[in-house]
């Protein structure tokens, strides 16, 4: 359909369009005319992503004189080839309407090891192991070299890339990694390579978060991006935490001994070259006296990662005088080593700020600050100039340098905490100094500042007020929009106590009690003998679940559990989960039905839809609070607290609202969809913690499902489930409309009367 907000024409490649699509679509013009930032919570499972890309590709249509760039960010790479796969529609859309004009060029961004198609790089085991190997064929002194050895292997398609030279180019269109794959095969270019040059040609680019807020990649993949470009972070609820990742870096024992091994290896090498080829060595040191930039004149292929230093904090000067020689280098960074060695040989919890860890190490090693500032630029240098391929085996001389680079660069926002063994696991000594950041604005902050619009958007942002503070930014808008619904598909109940009336709770007083474990395991016996299809069950840990399930199946309960359905567990082995997961589904699709185990704050709870048949009903057993011990997070919140008055009790109580938000909005994926949610915890029904959850989930929970037991649970989950099975109109009765024609939309623009009734 094709309808205009205000001057815009909106090209939406389907006949019928939600009530809060529009709205959606409508609030984002207004940030766009606005050119600033949005917050926008809408439900899971009411097309979200396509309302995004049609809004802006058509705005993009509507305004050639200055034409925007869309960024969209994804967690993961499944949902990145479900937003081009909804692109691909929209584009064919525009195409037969509008003709060679809407043409674009839209392209998915990820690592080698999902973009390469040379065989034998391929088979290498993890992804740091694919990039070494790739680099090993394409550095440009191998490529030089093997001119004089013809036995050195190169890669085939990266040669045919370099020498099409100028006219390696993708035509208009959309593609996928798979067809970035089939497109290099077809021309015998290197798929990679040939993405990241066309960043800067693209109008759409989809990839993962890490390639804008990780200031190592983000420096290289995203940094010809211009203004005019509108970032969209998808799924944006936990983009905090992943903020605070990007900047926060840990050392091991492990990490020290690998980079004593890298310091010697380099050292050998510094004197093989001063032994055959010591020009090499004098000119990087005349290079550095200048101050030259490293990173202009790189070609693609030596290019590694960039400053983990955000760029404006990245200072442009020389490097310091005390290690701009090779072997000095190495002294340095053996005394670091040294330094950090010692600092692990402790056997009580040590927290100190980086100014005071800066200046013990000057007192202690004779490091400077400056002189750390420039370590990770200085590592980088030495590494191209002794011709290093191998950069997955001195990852742990980078992490060093990583960690060495941030302390000096930043005074506030982070903390550094030594602890001499895991607090689970107190008898195992297994130190760990870890540089952690506290403030999640700083990584943004240059996305913030550089880009015309921001939207950060999710099915769970509640409390919408509190992202503006965490990311101190000022959004122009910031909405939760509700679901207009034909049928209440959703029903959310709070279970408080077990049908012998005791309470049910995950706290930790009573996470072990017998009687709460029995509780837990009755409901669910009680569900999986009423509910067809699928169960999915989600715990507050990995620990948690082993244990209950232990004593579930000493007491005959899981027994009764399998009589019913088939049970398969999440695990933190990822391949063990998604054999898991297949087998489910298959159980749900031949109608013997299953139950899943899984963990909130896991891979499953992110990222993995349970619609459909393949979940009827989520029970959350327990408030899936963070380990609050955690010296961590202890840290953080006294950080949040005086610097943004958010109060501890305040932001753990969001952040394990948004997790359990999370978990239970995995069964509803759309509206012809129905499932049921259980929050199995005497706690849900307090309205301090309840009334963090999501607005479309609180608009279905009625005041008579707050404080229920598993008897009045079941009943109320027969009564739903029998409702669901009634026959329904799916465009909304009773003047209710939940689907909108294109008559609908022009008759409200010119009544002007928004009469869309939820």
């Amino acid at each position: 359909m094709i309808f205009k907000i205000e001057d815009v024409t909106v090209y939406f490649p389907y006949d019928n369009i939600y009530p809060e699509q529009y709205e959606y679509m409508v609030e984002l013009k207004r940030t766009l005319d606005a050119k600033g930032h949005c917050l926008l919570e809408m439900p899971t499972g009411t097309g979200k992503t396509i309302a995004l890309l049609s809004l802006i590709t058509s705005y993009r249509l509507s305004r050639p004189d200055s034409p925007i760039k869309l960024v969209y960010c994804t967690r993961t790479v499944h949902e990145m080839e479900k937003t081009l796969a909804e692109l691909k529609v929209l584009h064919d859309y525009q195409v037969l309407h509008l003709g060679t004009q809407a043409k674009i060029l839209a392209i998915g961004l990820s690592s080698r090891k999902n973009l390469c198609v040379n065989t034998k790089v391929l088979a290498a085991e993890n992804r740091d192991s694919v990039d070494a190997a790739c680099r090993k064929r394409t550095a440009s002194w191998v490529r030089a070299l093997s001119t004089e050895k013809p036995n050195i292997e190169l890669c085939d398609y990266f040669e045919n890339y370099e020498k099409a030279a100028e006219n390696a180019l993708l035509p208009p269109g959309v593609y996928t990694l798979e067809d970035l794959r089939a497109f290099g095969n077809n021309r015998g270019w290197c798929p990679y390579f040939l993405a990241r040059h066309m960043v800067q040609f693209a109008n759409v680019i989809v990839y993962s978060y890490q390639y804008l807020l990780d200031p190592k990649v983000a420096g290289i993949i995203s940094k010809e991006l211009q203004k005019e470009s509108v970032v969209v972070f998808d799924e944006a609820h936990n983009i905090d935490n992943v903020c605070i990742e990007a900047l926060s870096v840990s050392v091991r024992r492990v990490t020290l001994e690998g980079a004593n091994r890298n310091l010697n290896k380099m050292k050998h090498e510094i004197d093989r070259f001063k032994a055959t080829d010591a020009g090499r060595l004098r000119a990087e040191y005349n290079r550095l006296v200048e101050g030259l930039a490293l990173r202009g004149d790189l070609s693609g292929g030596d290019q590694w990662l960039a400053n983990p230093a955000l760029p404006h904090d990245i200072l442009k000067e020389a490097v310091p005088g005390n290690i701009r020689r090779a072997e000095h280098f190495v002294h340095v960074l053996r005394r670091l080593l040294q330094y950090l060695g010692v600092r692990l040989d402790t056997e009580n919890v040590e927290k100190e700020s980086p100014v005071s860890f800066v200046s013990s190490l000057n007192s202690q090693a004779g490091i400077e600050q400056k002189t750390l500032k420039f370590c990770y630029d200085r590592l980088q240098s030495l590494m191209l100039t002794l011709e290093i391929t191998d950069t997955d085996e001195f990852l742990p001389i980078q992490t060093v340098c990583d960690f060495a680079t941030l302390v000096g660069t930043y005074a506030r926002g982070f903390s550094i905490i030594i602890e001499p063994y895991d607090e689970r696991m107190p008898h195992i000594p297994d130190p760990i100094l870890q540089l952690s950041c506290h403030d999640a604005s700083l990584a943004i902050k240059p996305v913030f500042d550089r880009f015309q619009s921001v939207v950060i958007t999710s099915g769970t942002l509640s409390p919408i007020d509190l992202y503006p503070r965490l990311l101190s930014f000022t959004p122009v808008v910031s909405r939760s929009f509700k679901m207009s619904m034909t049928r209440d598909c959703i029903c959310p109940m709070v279970l408080t106590r077990g049908s012998d009336q005791l309470p049910v709770s995950t706290k930790f007083d009573m996470r072990s009690d017998p009687g709460v474990v029995r509780n837990y395991g009755k409901l669910l016996v009680e569900m999986v003998s009423i509910v067809p299809d699928g169960v999915v069950c989600f715990f507050v840990s990995y620990s948690y679940m082993d244990g209950i399930i232990a004593t579930w199946n000493e007491t005959g309960i899981l027994k009764e559990i399998v009589q019913q359905k088939l049970v398969f567990i999440e695990t933190q082995d990822v391949v063990e989960t998604t054999l898991a997961l297949d087998n489910y589904r298959r159980a749900c699709d031949c109608g013997r039905g299953a139950v899943f185990f899984s963990v909130a704050r896991g891979k499953v709870a992110e990222g993995i839809d349970f619609d459909r048949h393949y979940g009827r009903v989520v029970v959350m057993y327990g408030v899936p609070f963070q380990y609050t011990l955690s010296k961590i997070l202890l840290a953080r919140l006294e950080y949040l607290r005086d610097t943004f008055q958010i109060k501890e009790g305040d932001f753990l109580t969001f952040d394990a609202l948004r997790q359990a938000a999370q978990c239970v909005g995995r069964v509803i994926r759309s509206k012809a969809d129905y499932g049921m949610m259980i929050f199995a915890d005497k706690r849900y029904s307090r309205h301090d913690k309840r009334s963090k959850l999501p607005g479309w989930i609180l608009s279905h929970l009625r005041d008579a499902h707050l404080n229920l037991s598993t008897d009045m649970a079941i009943h109320n989950a027969r009564e739903f489930l029998r409702k669901m099975a009634q026959p329904y109109d799916k465009t909304g009765t009773m003047g209710r409309k939940t689907l909108l024609t294109q008559e609908d939309l022009e008759k409200m623009a010119e009544t002007g009367v928004q009469d869309m009734a939820y």
